[in-house]
């Protein structure tokens, strides 16, 4: 029987990504390039030149999944949402159905990232998975049985523009945020928010791992900040763990690579949670920044790839 391959797309702000996947999850071929910033057009032809080649390689057509950083509007089918703020309100899905004359199935990426964890990552079996980017921004998403929660205004998971709960005095009224609001979660846990945190408290111009080394070299201020992120983020997830009570919780993004996040938030969010017995798992994520074009492959699930084939040989 022919291996039947789907290929995903990750377009993110600096990178685009393409790989394809079987049925097992083995990758067959992969590809990354540098997004034309800005250039809409120059997407589009990115992304239809990726999947080209990646066809090239495996010798066969595969239907596409594009994770992007944003979300398409159902009734417009245009992009709303995202931090690339150049794809608002283009017909993104349209344009490239058009440039790869198929349909093409399109989530937010932090959607797929949490896909690609729930279905053979750090939370394989799990029934409700909440993923999390802590990376330039902080979004979120959900997967449910393998399956995404959009939500009816596809905005599932998205919790970093809420406000960041039981806020300190000084935490009042929180940095400004890009969406037109302040203290949005965002401007505490991402990584800039990390940094500026620091900066606030007198310190130096540090990113995550800098921070954490320096506070393993017994830095006091790099160690507060640390904990200040640590608490916070401790807090915010609790909000998920009352509303969803998920069985895991995936960071992604480049703050997960922050080991001492997974011992120290377990241990502070009990005081936030509703429950005298906490089961969900902080877990970090089995497959790094590839989780988000895996993800966007497992948008086409293994049932419908073999439907798929079962139609092209009848055909």
């Amino acid at each position: 029987m022919t291996q039947r391959f789907r290929i995903g797309v990750d377009l993110g702000g600096t990178k685009t990504e393409a790989a394809a996947i079987d049925g097992a999850g083995q990758v067959a071929g992969r590809r990354r390039i540098a997004t034309p910033a800005a250039d809409y057009d120059g997407a589009i032809r990115a992304i239809a030149g990726l999947v080209e080649a990646i066809e090239a390689e495996i010798g066969a057509a595969a239907p596409v999944g594009v994770g992007i950083p944003g979300t398409i509007v159902a009734r417009t089918g245009l992009v709303k949402n995202a931090n690339s703020t150049w794809l608002i309100g283009r017909p993104l899905q349209r344009d490239v159905e058009a440039a790869l004359v198929r349909p093409v199935r399109f989530a937010n990426d932090a959607n797929c990232f949490a896909l690609s964890e729930a279905i053979d990552g750090a939370a394989a079996g799990a029934e409700a998975v909440f993923g999390v980017i802590l990376g330039t921004g902080v979004g979120g998403g959900i997967a449910i049985g393998g399956r995404i929660l959009t939500g009816v205004n596809a905005i599932a998971g998205e919790w970093g523009h809420n406000p960041l709960p039981w806020p300190r005095p000084d935490e009042l009224p929180g940095p400004p945020c890009y969406c037109g609001r302040s203290g949005c979660i965002e401007t505490f846990l991402s990584g800039p928010g990390l940094a500026a945190d620091h900066r606030r408290h007198g310190g130096a111009e540090l990113d995550g791992p800098a921070l954490v080394a320096a506070a393993a070299a017994g830095d006091p201020a790099c160690r507060a900040t640390l904990d200040r992120h640590a608490e916070r983020l401790a807090r915010a997830l609790a909000t998920i763990v009352n509303v969803l009570d998920p069985d895991a919780i995936v960071l992604g993004g480049g703050l997960s690579a922050l080991p001492h996040l997974y011992q120290q938030v377990p241990r502070l969010w009990p005081a936030y949670v509703f429950s005298d017995d906490i089961a969900t798992r902080l877990l970090p994520p089995a497959h790094g920044d590839a989780s988000g074009v895996r993800g966007a492959a497992w948008l086409w699930r293994p049932e419908e790839i073999a439907e798929r084939s079962i139609a092209e040989g009848s055909a």
